[in-house]
């Protein structure tokens, strides 16, 4: 399955998922910055009508705003890894 977030396009691999629905939005944000990026693709967060609580878990946020937490979910783990150089 082929993902696009902006400009660019991922490839969702079979590999371990980092991300779950517990987990919540701010600790998305903090273990790669393009997850913000990824919220936003799904309209969540980003502007004032539609913001959302970093204290939110990602499946509350998704129920809340309707929708597919399993997409959000495959975008988040299509992230490159983050790597420190």
């Amino acid at each position: 399955m082929e993902i696009s977030i902006g400009s660019k396009t991922t490839t969702i691999e079979d590999k371990k998922p980092l991300y779950n629905g517990e987990m919540t939005v701010g600790e998305a944000i903090g273990m790669h910055p393009g997850a913000s990026m990824v919220f936003a693709a799904f309209h969540l967060g980003g502007c004032a009508h539609c913001a959302v609580s970093e204290e939110e878990t990602i499946e509350q946020v998704c129920m809340g705003y309707g929708v597919p937490m399993d997409e959000v979910l495959q975008a988040l783990n299509a992230l490159e890894p983050v790597t420190n150089s």
